[in-house]
C-alpha cells in the first residue's frame, strides 16, 4: 500500500523589474524555493522586442528582510543578463 500522497506547499510568486545598466528593461517573478533560497525567472526587452530570458537562483537569505531579497533578486538578474559568460 502506499503511503499518504504529499501535496507540496503553495509558494507566492513576487512580481520584479526594472533596467539594466546597459539599457535593457526586464520583468520578472521568484518564489521561495525553501527557507534560505529563491528562484527566479526574468524576460528582457530593449524599444519593446523581446531579446532573451534567464533563471537563476540566490542562496543564504535566512532572516533577510523582503525588501533585501527584492533587492537581492534584482541585483542577480542584472549581473546574469550584463556580465560576460
Amino acid at each position: 500500500m502506499l503511503g499518504p500522497r504529499l501535496i507540496p506547499k503553495a509558494t507566492v510568486m513576487t512580481s520584479v523589474s526594472g533596467k539594466t545598466k546597459n539599457g535593457f528593461t526586464y520583468e520578472g517573478d521568484y518564489e521561495h524555493a525553501n527557507s534560505d533560497r529563491v528562484t527566479w525567472t526574468a524576460t528582457y526587452r530593449r524599444g519593446g522586442h523581446f531579446y532573451g530570458m534567464r533563471h537563476g537562483r540566490v542562496n543564504e537569505l535566512l532572516g533577510v528582510s523582503m525588501t533585501e531579497v527584492d533587492d537581492a533578486v534584482k541585483d542577480d538578474i542584472e549581473s546574469t543578463w550584463t556580465q560576460p559568460s
